[in-house]
């Protein structure tokens, strides 16, 4: 089980309790009860990319499939500061696995860097 803020928890409540889940438990699902196909899927993930993101972003690879907010979490979460070693845990990696995928998105910022070791010297 992983921990989720609790903006994504007050989400999910309002959508179970507008939708329900499937018999199994699944949050999304088709008009009869059973999985969304790929391609009913495929349709709304191309509709939400166009009403959330600019034309531009539309034109780019940016979140072309759901996968993708994968690595954009894991991504955000290293830059805002998270530990790897949770950001690993959550994604079910290894921190080495975590850390060779993700070590190029994470922003340097060397002034607060060096700012936090300045003060934990201290």
């Amino acid at each position: 089980m992983v921990a989720i803020p609790p903006q994504q928890v007050a989400l999910l409540h309002h959508h179970i309790t507008e939708y329900g889940t499937a018999p199994d438990g699944r949050l999304f699902r088709g008009l009869h009860g059973g999985p969304l196909s790929e391609s009913v899927y495929a349709r709304w993930w191309k509709l939400a990319r166009k009403v959330a993101f600019t034309s531009h972003q539309v034109a780019s690879p940016l979140a072309k499939r759901p996968y993708d907010l994968r690595h954009a979490a894991a991504s955000l979460w290293l830059n805002a500061g998270v530990p790897a070693t949770e950001v690993a845990r959550r994604l079910g990696h290894r921190v080495a696995v975590l850390l060779r995928v993700y070590a190029n998105c994470i922003d340097g910022g060397e002034d607060g860097v060096n700012d936090r070791i300045h003060n934990a010297l201290r």
